[in-house]
């Protein structure tokens, strides 16, 4: 199991802050080789989930409390760190996520933008699709959501 830390971006260390834009850089950027504009003006409105395993973060997500993002609460930048995979944190940290935005917003419905390849992971939690897939940076996407 993961060690699961909540925080605002104020709450953030720098050092918490530089491990998770290296993380979401190493998986986002470089890995799915895909250029674009990470540091977005979002994650200071957001809430940081961040997982770790013997102390070195391992899995990230941000969450957003609903009418920020979408109508509905979300969950984004969604990474677990390559080597960590098969350990399944993926599951761990969405469910971590899942229960931040019900305890923090008291909010059930969830949207997430997800990358297709990946649906049957987000069905396995709950989510559906809903509408048709789209290129979001190059990459397939498709519109989910829990309820």
């Amino acid at each position: 199991m993961l060690e699961i830390k909540v925080k605002t971006f104020n709450e953030l260390t720098t050092q918490q802050l530089y491990d998770l834009l290296q993380l979401r850089s190493e998986i986002f950027v470089v890995e799915q080789d895909c250029v674009y504009q990470d540091i977005d003006g979002k994650d200071q409105k957001a809430l940081h989930v961040l997982g770790y395993k013997n102390d070195v973060l391992v899995a990230y997500t941000r969450v957003f409390k609903p009418g920020f993002y979408f109508d509905e609460s979300s969950i984004g930048r969604v990474v677990v760190q390559q080597k960590a995979r098969k350990f399944k944190y993926g599951y761990d940290i969405m469910r971590a996520s899942i229960e931040a935005i019900k305890t923090h917003y008291n909010e059930d419905i969830i949207r997430i933008s997800a990358q297709t390849y990946l649906k049957k992971f987000y069905n396995t939690l709950g989510f559906f699709e809903v509408g048709e897939e789209y290129l979001e940076d190059g990459i397939p996407h498709i519109n989910m959501i829990k309820s």
